[in-house]
């Protein structure tokens, strides 16, 4: 990954909790549980009314944060032509990374991913 300070990253399918495709480290050392987990964040971010867009444009979420003393994950929703149910999941280290550039950046990644 050529993004400063970033430890991993997994392409997750929130409805099953598996990863599709992943790189670098895992948050823990697994990433099967790193996605279960994180898709379980993520299902709760798209399916509550208090956090979705007005109106009808997809997707309801564009990304989610969570931050802790040495660094942040990112999960960005990626728009699709089926059910939109895939999210981007970057693990970035806080003192090395750039909170502002990884979220331009995973937009961009998500928005070059060509699903379905």
């Amino acid at each position: 990954m050529r993004l400063p300070g970033a430890r991993g990253a997994a392409l997750v399918d929130w409805t099953s909790g598996l990863a599709l495709g992943t790189v670098g480290e895992a948050p823990g050392g697994d990433h099967e549980t790193s996605a279960a987990e994180a898709a379980e964040l993520a299902r709760t971010a798209a399916e509550q009314g208090t956090f979705t867009a007005r109106g009808d444009a997809p997707p309801p979420v564009e990304d989610v944060i969570v931050s802790n003393r040495d660094s942040y994950h990112l999960l960005r929703f990626v728009d699709t032509s089926f059910d939109s149910s895939v999210f981007l999941h970057l693990w970035l280290g806080r003192e090395e990374g750039n909170l502002a550039l990884a979220r331009i950046r995973l937009g961009e990644m998500a928005a070059r991913l060509v699903l379905g």
